[in-house]
């Protein structure tokens, strides 16, 4: 991709020029997208991308600078571009990593290097073969209108290098199957989606069979279809495994990386060591899980990455740590630089970020609950900043009623605020388990996984149409 010889070059430039750290960060991207709906072929695509980017510190003091001319002389122009704007607010990101100074040229594209035996019919043939048998899983009742399935794959080379002594690569592979589901009975329409992904090429497909993943996600809108909707007021809710854990993902991780955390900007800033959640819960951060979505064996900034406890028997353990975030707090890197592609500066992000499992029995995390509601698929929602404040839909979800699951409701809303749900965690179950999603934040989007037991809180206010 880029010459070593070449990179320690522009690296002792960037030194010579004055800066107390230089970073090259390039990569290659190959990306294939097959969609179908109702059977027929919607989308078929295949990109290619590839690029650099420089990061040069000054202190505090950050510029970022990219490019697809990949040749000595596009490198350099970058870096030299970077120093001689240093002083013109030139060239620094913004508080989303984007920003910088583009200097991507039209004529710049080398593609990857093809396959040494293209593609034939039978391949794309049997891509297609296991769409449609997503599509004729989910046809499960006459109530299913339309199914729509894709299937996305990427290949990723990444290599990275700095004046610290770091020259490292990573090869990234991820393959994710994805199916929504409309059921309608003409009068009311609901959805369903389910979406299994994982860092493996198409292996993907034997370990979660296209057909199974269609079934789930017309059952989620069948459910949903047939269920009256949810009452309001603030109960006890069992919240489901797996996705699951988007509460604290996005109302409680998000309070952990230093990029809030050194701004100030996180309720859990500076407290390090304090009783910050139930002492049920532990909360990890894990790169290195084989194949899980969102691992790699280097992060954006070239460092392992690594398993971080961030919360261990309810007491604030670790933050999650890039460069630039230890630098300005002190704390021990983490190796959680993570970014969109070679257009953003790396900035912390969560990796694979779940609860550890606990004790509880499943059954006994109903069998004290006289009314509540049971979470069982969370969907999406939205979070403050800084305080963690989140409303989250329920995507599947029945009532509790004296200790036992009873019919479904549709609707329902949590609202709270992560900080304080995670301290009200009375019982933690021992089905851990993950899914795939994409995060969006600083440094733009990047693969994740979330997830978690089972688990009881004590009270969540639910918002309801009945």
């Amino acid at each position: 991709m880029v010459d070593t010889h070449s990179v320690s070059a522009l690296l002792a430039r960037g030194k010579a020029a004055g800066a107390d750290f230089a970073e090259v960060y390039a990569e290659r991207w190959r990306r294939r997208v097959l969609r179908v709906v109702d059977g027929a072929v919607e989308e078929a695509t295949s990109v290619v991308q590839l690029g650099a980017g420089i990061r040069l510190f000054f202190g505090h003091d950050v510029l970022y600078g990219y490019t697809n001319d990949l040749s000595d002389a596009g490198l350099t122009e970058v870096l030299d571009s970077l120093v001689a704007v240093r002083d013109d607010g030139v060239g620094r990101p913004d508080a989303g990593g984007r920003g910088g100074l583009d200097l991507r040229r039209s004529d710049a594209f080398v593609p990857l290097p093809g396959p040494r035996v293209p593609p034939d019919a039978r391949d794309k043939r049997w891509r297609l073969e296991r769409l449609r048998e997503a599509d004729a899983g989910a046809r499960i009742d006459p109530a299913v209108k339309q199914v729509e399935a894709t299937l996305a794959e990427v290949e990723q080379e990444v290599m990275v290098a700095n004046t610290d002594g770091v020259l490292a690569d990573d090869q990234r592979t991820r393959t994710r199957l994805v199916v929504h589901v409309i059921a309608s009975d003409g009068v009311e329409t609901q959805t369903g989606h389910h979406g299994p992904g994982l860092s493996v090429g198409l292996e993907l497909l034997e370990t979660h069979p296209p057909a199974e993943a269609g079934r789930r996600a017309a059952e989620i809108a069948l459910t949903n279809l047939r269920a009256r909707k949810a009452p309001a007021g603030t109960m006890p809710v069992v919240v489901g495994n797996a996705f699951g854990g988007v509460i604290f993902h996005e109302a409680l991780g998000h309070l952990l990386e230093t990029t809030s955390v050194a701004r100030n900007a996180s309720v859990l800033a500076g407290r390090l060591g304090e009783q910050v959640a139930s002492p049920v819960v532990t909360y990890v951060d894990d790169g290195t899980i084989p194949h899980a979505w969102g691992s790699t064996r280097i992060d954006d900034e070239g460092a392992p990455t690594e398993r971080t406890v961030l919360i261990e028997n309810g007491v604030l353990t670790s933050y999650m740590v890039d460069r630039w975030g230890a630098l300005v707090t002190g704390y021990r890197p983490t190796g959680s630089g993570r970014r969109q592609d070679y257009t953003f500066a790396p900035t912390s992000r969560m990796r694979n970020t779940f609860v550890l499992n606990g004790d509880t029995p499943k059954e006994d995390l109903f069998a004290g609950v006289e009314y509540g509601l049971y979470a069982k698929v969370m969907g999406g929602g939205q979070v403050r900043p800084g305080s963690g404040e989140y409303n989250f839909a329920v995507k599947e979800g029945y009532m509790i009623r004296d200790g036992r699951i009873a019919e479904p409701v549709r609707g329902a809303m949590l609202l709270g605020k992560g900080p304080d749900t995670i301290k009200k965690v009375v019982a933690v179950s021992d089905d851990g388990s993950n899914e795939p999603g994409m995060c969006g934040s600083k440094s733009g989007y990047v693969p994740t996984e979330i997830g978690q037991p089972h688990l009881l809180v004590s009270e969540i206010v639910v918002g309801g149409e009945a």
